[in-house]
């Protein structure tokens, strides 16, 4: 049997945030189980823990979609450090992820890890075609800072800035859309949305990925984390955001982010919610 962790990311509060299953001794899991794995589950991420393959470094660390392995996120990052140090890790950590080491800082409960890659700005898809993806009119869409633009820090994302907390609120994702963008965009994670509206350093978004068994995701580290350097580099200065998402599908999260020349730190919280062990 094997031991699993379950938690609560981006939140301080049980049955808010994003859920995250953790597999923290994934070494003697079979390798045609991952994937199933976490299509049992269902979240929009599962991670499984090994050693380290190098010296000083705390782990190695995989991360399954229900659909398939991705190289990075950004809850299965804070989520599992947490465990971690609730496991008994003391201090800092180095995680071995499928983008390269990455340092994180973890106590108390919350934990924050710097990303220091390029952003990438894959495609700047059609105004049109978001706005029927996201189930709202083209007025809803605002391009004054930026036009819904398909960007990566590690995993890409279609950012969309929207006209209104109503507009947000309003979004009623159309599949055949999704399907056409991920025609029409094939190096875009199936086309996975992120749409916001912002009022200062206050952000609210929402996250869909439906292509990838994710209708909608309470908090999505990665994405925030391209939003922060795509304001970055569109405004020409750095930027400290509070992002609240998963409001409208009743599991509040908070994320934090601050940019910092080339690099965006993102810090939250987890809390753990169950443990069981797979047979």
């Amino acid at each position: 049997m094997h031991r699993y962790l379950v938690y609560d990311v981006f939140t301080d509060t049980r049955f808010g945030g994003n859920q995250l299953a953790i597999f923290p001794h994934a070494d003697a899991l079979p390798e045609d189980q991952l994937q199933k794995i976490a299509a049992e589950f269902n979240f929009s991420e599962v991670t499984f823990v090994y050693p380290p393959a190098e010296p000083g470094h705390t782990a190695r660390v995989r991360i399954f979609t229900p659909t398939m392995e991705v190289p990075f996120a950004g809850h299965p990052v804070i989520g599992t450090a947490v465990a971690l140090a609730d496991l008994g890790h003391e201090g800092d950590m180095v995680l071995e992820l499928g983008i390269g080491p990455m340092a994180c800082t973890c106590g108390d409960g919350s934990a924050s890890f710097n990303i220091s890659g390029q952003l990438e700005i894959l495609a700047e898809p059609d105004p049109a075609l978001a706005a029927r993806a996201l189930g709202l009119s083209p007025d809803d869409i605002v391009t004054a800072t930026h036009p819904p633009t398909m960007a990566s820090l590690g995993l890409p994302f279609t950012v969309t800035e929207l006209s209104s907390r109503a507009a947000l609120a309003g979004c009623q994702p159309d599949m055949a859309a999704f399907r056409d963008g991920a025609a029409e965009h094939p190096g875009g994670l199936d086309f996975a949305q992120f749409a916001y509206c912002r009022r200062g350093d206050i952000v609210h978004a929402r996250m869909f990925a439906p292509l990838d068994n994710i209708p909608e995701d309470p908090a999505t580290g990665s994405a925030c984390a391209t939003l922060a350097a795509l304001l970055s580099r569109q405004l020409g200065r750095d930027v400290t955001l509070t992002i609240h998402q998963g409001e409208d599908m009743g599991r509040p999260a908070r994320i934090g982010l601050t940019t910092l020349g080339g690099a965006v730190s993102v810090s939250g919280q987890a809390v753990p919610v169950m443990r069981g062990e797979l047979l």
